[in-house]
């Protein structure tokens, strides 16, 4: 059976999404959440479903070290982030090459890069008046949401969206649709 790690920074929805998905599927298991807040919802979320969650610290990630060593044992198929805020180091990149996809609430490359994420991003797409947004699905490289697209999925903005409900409509597409594109990948 294949392996995921899911990497978050809050809630975890998405998190919990994906794990609800392959709770019951042959194909794959998440077998670790790993977060950089140790108050996380997310970590409270993977307990719950009897996965092991573990939150780290800057310096923990930053170098090859701990979550470096974690995740070599751990050897997982496929690294999710699923609402993680730091940039992956560029070790992580080279160590699980192709293996590290992050999901992202824009169709990029509108509205992604450093500071880029939640409602900033609702709030950017709505001020600048786009008729559409949505979700990228896409490979992480050395760059904030640069890597290579997986697939995008988009919904309309609505002249009279706040960032709250284009929030709510890209969340939706987000829980049904990444933990499929996720499956679809590890085929």
């Amino acid at each position: 059976m294949k392996k995921i790690t899911i990497m978050a920074s809050g809630s975890g929805t998405n998190a919990q999404a994906i794990i609800d998905h392959f709770a019951t599927s042959g194909l794959a298991r998440v077998n670790l959440v790993l977060s950089n807040k140790s108050t996380a919802q997310v970590l409270e979320r993977a307990t719950r479903a009897g996965i092991p969650a573990l939150s780290f610290n800057r310096s923990a990630f930053a170098k090859a070290g701990p979550v470096s060593n974690l995740l070599k044992q751990e050897q997982p198929d496929l690294i999710v982030l699923a609402g993680f805020l730091w940039k992956i180091p560029d070790y992580l990149i080279q160590q699980f090459p192709q293996k590290i996809i992050n999901i992202h609430p824009s169709l990029l490359p509108k509205y992604g890069g450093k500071g880029m994420y939640g409602h900033h991003v609702h709030e950017a797409v709505i001020a600048q008046g786009e008729k559409e947004s949505g979700i990228s699905i896409h490979y992480v490289n050395e760059a904030y949401d640069e890597g290579a697209i997986i697939q995008q999925v988009s919904c309309p903005v609505q002249t009279e969206d706040t960032a709250a409900d284009l929030a709510q409509r890209i969340q939706q597409l987000e829980h049904e649709h990444f933990p499929n594109i996720i499956e679809g990948l590890l085929h």
